[in-house]
């Protein structure tokens, strides 16, 4: 399907996707009980309402002029460069505010977002404190959360609060678990446990390429915390269910912090193992680190394919302005895409949509080609922005209950992903928004991601999962 050629079509377009959601919403009767009891949304998705604290309100942080919407988010650290998701989300909030589509027909007023970051460098022990001031002195409507280790840290107690935690700034599988954790929704992009299994299917699909009498080495560098053991025990159980891979595989791996300044000792003792294939499995500034490492250690010319994870999707990692010279280094490695649509990229400064964005960060003083993460940064911020605009239509106006149930039950099409991605979540049914991408392969010489296949949809076929940190395996 073609997607719209201007920002007016695209427009136009949202308005009959948001209308289609609220049709739906208002024809099944679904909403806050009468008696306010209840939430209920689509494929049996249900909220107890009276399990929230004493003095809950479901409209704090609104008033008639002001929605308050607050983030733990990095802001200084490896992970700083992830900032730039929040600003994103900000200036996608101020762009709406002043075209006025936070509308509430019940209270017949119009609304404007305050959006507010406070910095806890991708360490759970200080996003902690920051949620408890957003929650208990800053008052706000919604809180967003980076990271898997503070979501994990932060969603039990935002939960049991009654407070919407709109797609967490991280893939992983928790977020899938709309019944214990119904105010959590997760990433628009696939969990890293689908990346894992994909990792696995691409080997699977290509294992004819090595010598049949000899094992495949597969290394991987895995994060020390539950971002990187879902990627790694995903991909070891995909290896292990796997019919054409238990056998042939030869998988080794190490652990690395995330607050580790270099990647050197791990690099250089996996390199020499002297695997065929290589998967970084952690984010923040050690994808760039992973890249250059590979290229000084042998690793880069030893194995076959080596691949970087969604966490280090775009050029900003990869980019010849982060490897420095002409950036060779990075030629030739391999990303299941999430199917953004990234600004820094040359391969989509003719979409129209990336055209208009461009444009507009710029008029407000941001640089657009600084970072890929800008560009995800709005991918996280438009399901929000069209969930806002739902709640308002229906019957409460824009409620915490409101923005939860146009979440669970959004259906649209974001401008920042690829053609044949959807933004979709349905209640008990489907509680990923999207899962799916694409492989691509970096072309150093273009400075782009080059498409490798066609995208891949998984649209639905994520499994729920309540997860059990004591385990790190969904129950």
């Amino acid at each position: 399907m073609a997607q719209p050629t201007s920002l007016a079509e695209w427009e136009a377009l949202w308005t009959q996707q948001r209308d289609a959601v609220i049709k739906r919403i208002k024809d099944n009767g679904w909403g806050k009980s009468a008696d306010g009891k209840t939430l209920t949304g689509p494929e049996g998705w249900t909220v107890d309402l009276t399990k929230c604290p004493a003095g809950w309100s479901d409209t704090e942080g609104v008033s008639d002029t002001n929605i308050k919407i607050g983030a733990s988010i990095a802001m200084s650290g490896t992970y700083a460069d992830y900032a730039n998701l929040g600003r994103a989300i900000d200036f996608l909030f101020g762009y709406y505010n002043d075209q006025g589509l936070f509308k509430d027909t019940t209270k017949n007023v119009t609304r404007k977002v305050t959006y507010t970051m406070k910095d806890d460098g991708y360490d759970a022990a200080r996003a902690i404190p920051n949620v408890d001031e957003l929650l208990d002195s800053d008052k706000v409507f919604a809180i967003w959360t980076l990271g898997t280790p503070p979501t994990l840290k932060t969603y039990d107690k935002i939960n049991q609060r009654c407070v919407p935690q709109p797609m967490a700034m991280t893939a992983h599988a928790a977020w899938g678990d709309p019944v214990n954790h119904p105010w959590t929704t997760g990433a628009p992009q696939p969990t890293y446990s689908t990346e894992a299994i994909l990792w696995g299917s691409f080997i699977e699909q290509h294992l004819s390429e090595f010598p049949a009498d000899k094992k495949v080495k597969v290394a991987s560098l895995v994060q020390n915390n539950d971002f990187g053991k879902l990627y790694d025990s995903s991909f070891k159980q995909f290896v292990d269910e796997s019919p054409e891979l238990k056998d042939r595989i030869d998988y080794v791996n190490e652990t690395i912090e995330a607050s580790a300044p270099t990647v050197t000792d791990p690099m250089t003792t996996l390199a020499a193992e002297k695997p065929d294939v290589w998967i970084t499995m952690l984010a923040g500034t050690q994808c760039t680190q992973i890249v250059t490492e590979a290229a000084q250690n042998g690793l880069k010319s030893e194995a076959t394919y080596l691949f970087m994870p969604q966490t280090c999707a775009g050029a900003t990692f990869i980019g010849k302005d982060k490897l420095g010279g002409d950036g060779s280094a990075g030629d030739g490695w391999w990303l299941l895409s999430p199917g953004l649509k990234d600004m820094k990229d040359p391969a989509f400064q003719s979409d129209p949509y990336i055209q208009w964005l461009e444009g507009a960060m710029k008029a407000k003083g941001l640089d657009p080609l600084s970072s890929s993460n800008l560009s995800g940064g709005i991918n996280y911020g438009f399901p929000v922005v069209q969930a806002l605009a739902i709640a308002g239509e229906l019957p409460g106006g824009v409620t915490r209950t409101n923005l939860q149930l146009a979440l669970r039950s959004l259906d649209m099409t974001s401008p920042m992903l690829l053609p044949g991605l959807q933004l979709h979540m349905d209640g008990l049914k489907d509680a990923y928004m999207v899962e799916g991408g694409q492989f691509m392969k970096w072309n150093a010489a273009k400075q782009t991601y080059e498409p490798q296949g066609n995208v891949i949809n998984l649209d639905g076929k994520a499994k729920l999962c309540a997860w059990d940190q004591s385990t790190s395996t969904c129950k």
